[in-house]
């Protein structure tokens, strides 16, 4: 098969979330409007993850694995697996299921005119502190990038590998991706999803 979009899963000590992650994620692929394949990155875990990420590899042939040496944080992770990409399109999205797989095809049907859709969170369940520090950062990020988004920390986003790939490697890369697109003279483009079930740290 000739896979068009590839999800990204970073993955740090989740040995507890990757059975049911497992399930939503191949159910996504099952109902993807385009062909889909799975890379996890396993950034340095230090319980049984990489076991069950290999379990999960073997059972299905569309899921693959990128293991580092030692914990090197989510920047690292991303800018892995976007070098590693060979499909036209590249998302991810976070091993705690924070936001929910099906709802990349919400955001792949915007990806055609842009270089970027990301996901905006709504009715989030986060207590008043981390709303309160989320809400900070986003618009101290804004008025020095201009991005004009609103939650670039919302962990589910679709992206042209080709725009991708050029993205350098820096602290803190996932806050910065509307940014880096916008730099290359793309487009971008926020889609609002409503979640229930979000815990940010």
């Amino acid at each position: 098969m000739q896979f068009k979009f590839t999800i990204i899963v970073p993955v740090f000590n989740e040995e507890d979330n990757l059975k049911r992650l497992e399930e939503d994620l191949l159910t996504f692929t099952q109902t993807s409007k385009i062909s889909t394949k799975i890379l996890f990155i396993n950034d340095g875990s230090t319980d049984g993850s990489q076991i069950k990420i290999e379990s999960i590899c073997e059972r299905h042939t569309n899921f693959n694995y990128l293991l580092f040496d030692k914990n090197y944080g989510l920047s690292a992770a991303l800018k892995a697996g976007f070098d590693f990409t060979d499909t036209e399109l590249v998302g991810y999205i976070d091993a705690d299921l924070q936001t929910s797989p099906k709802d990349f095809n919400i955001l792949l049907d915007h990806i055609a005119t842009n270089e970027l859709v990301t996901g905006v969170r709504t009715n989030r369940n986060d207590s008043f502190f981390k709303k309160n520090a989320s809400a900070l950062a986003n618009s101290i990020r804004r008025v020095f990038t201009k991005d004009g988004m609103d939650d670039t920390g919302c962990p589910l986003k679709v992206m042209k590998t080709e725009s991708a790939k050029k993205i350098p490697m820096f602290e803190g890369l996932h806050r910065f991706l509307p940014a880096m697109i916008l730099l290359q003279g793309g487009r971008i483009k926020q889609v609002p999803l409503s979640l229930i079930h979000i815990s940010e740290p």
